[in-house]
Formats: C-alpha cells, sequence, structure tokens
C-alpha cells in the first residue's frame, strides 16, 4: 500500500517520467530518455518511501507499541512534571530506507498536541529533539500520562500529523509521518516497564517497546 500523505509527490513524478518518455520516443533524444530514466528512478523511490506496509497489532492493552520503524538510538531516565516524575525517554532513529507511518502507541485520550516550529539538525544528534521542527502529543491513557513526539530531520521539512485535542485513539492507528529521515521520541512514566534497548530493530504499531506494570 502506498501511504496518501506520498501521492502528489508519486503522481507529479509519474507524469513528468510518461510526459519525458513521450518526448523522447517522439524526437528520438537521447537527452530526454535519460531525463526519462532519472524520473523514472525518482518515481519508483518515492513509491518505496511512501509505503504503508500492513500490520499485525499485538492484542495487549498493556503494551506500549513503536510509534515509529527504525533503530532505538537511546533509553535514558528522564523527570518531566507532565508524565508525573520520573520516567524513561526513548529515541528512535528513522533513515530513508524506513516506512515513516507514524502510529498510535496505546488506547488512549489526547490531553495536549502542540507543534513546534524549528531548525532542521540531523535526526540522530540529540540537539535535534528540542531544536528541530516538531509535533508533541500528550496522551491520556490506562497507565498515566506519556508524551510522544515526531521530530524533523535535515531533509525533513514537513510533518504530518492528524491527532486532534480530546481525541480517543487506538493502539495502532496511523496518526501522520515525517517526510524523509527523522526521528521519534516518548517521555514514559515510570510505570511503564521497557523492553527495548539502544540498537534494537522497531516497527510502527507492531514492536511492544514497554508494558504497564502497576
Amino acid at each position: 500500500m502506498i501511504a496518501s500523505y506520498g501521492l502528489k509527490f508519486i503522481l507529479i513524478a509519474a507524469v513528468i517520467t510518461i510526459l519525458a518518455s513521450l518526448w523522447a520516443a517522439s524526437k528520438d533524444s537521447m537527452t530526454m530518455y535519460i531525463i526519462s530514466l532519472i524520473t523514472a528512478f525518482i518515481t519508483l523511490s518515492l513509491m518505496f518511501f511512501y509505503r504503508n506496509p500492513i500490520r499485525n497489532i499485538p492484542d495487549n492493552n498493556l503494551a506500549v507499541l513503536s510509534i515509529a520503524d527504525g533503530k532505538v538510538i537511546s533509553v535514558e531516565d528522564i523527570e518531566n512534571e507532565y508524565i508525573g516524575g520520573k520516567g524513561k525517554k526513548i529515541a528512535i532513529f528513522l533513515s530513508v530506507l524506513d516506512a515513516h507511518i507514524n502510529r498510535i502507541p496505546i488506547n488512549g485520550r489526547v490531553d495536549y498536541y502542540k507543534y513546534n516550529p524549528g531548525r532542521f539538525f540531523a535526526a540522530f544528534n540529540d540537539k535535534a529533539s528540542s531544536d528541530n521542527e516538531n509535533t508533541e502529543i500528550g496522551l491520556e491513557f490506562s497507565g498515566g500520562k506519556m508524551i510522544f513526539k515526531q521530530i524533523a530531520g535535515i531533509m525533513a521539512r514537513r510533518i504530518e500529523c492528524t491527532v486532534k485535542e480530546s481525541q480517543q485513539v487506538k493502539a495502532g492507528e496511523i496518526y501522520g509521518m515525517i517526510h524523509f529521515g527523522s526521528r521519534a521520541e516518548y517521555f514514559l512514566p515510570d510505570n511503564i516497564e521497557v523492553t527495548v534497548k539502544p540498537g534494537d530493530k522497531v516497527k510502527a504499531g507492531e514492536t511492544i517497546i514497554g508494558e504497564i506494570v502497576r
């Protein structure tokens, strides 16, 4: 499946490819043949990037699911007033080869949504967490409150997010995506037992990154 967020980019590239191919055929132009090959490659690359893979959502009301595909780059202790004090921060890096669809981590209600314009450091840089363009979502769930974030990377210039304040959401639902390389983060309360470590590969809506323990 192709994510709706990327359809217009794919269609534009496909139309350019078709027009370049027709021009190349009618004029027998080597330059236009080369251009059509380049735009065809771009079209296929966009289709790959904007793929929306089917995921098997775990049937576990205590599980916190990954919000993104990628690699866990850090798990660290934090304190955060919103989540109720001590907890864990988890950061996930998404390369351009990862699917970039974002999914809800657990059943709950969106308490707040905040968009923060910012800069575009490389997504694996810790500065990206606070300084880059990002969206921040506060979620009330059965185990308390958590925060999860979409963070733009050095190539990304647009974040898609469809949730609204007071919206009821379900684990595994698609709620947006980040265009091209990016980062995702959680701020989890201390009653979540984190089950991933740096270096682990995760899949949005499928990998369990933690569970409610009390």
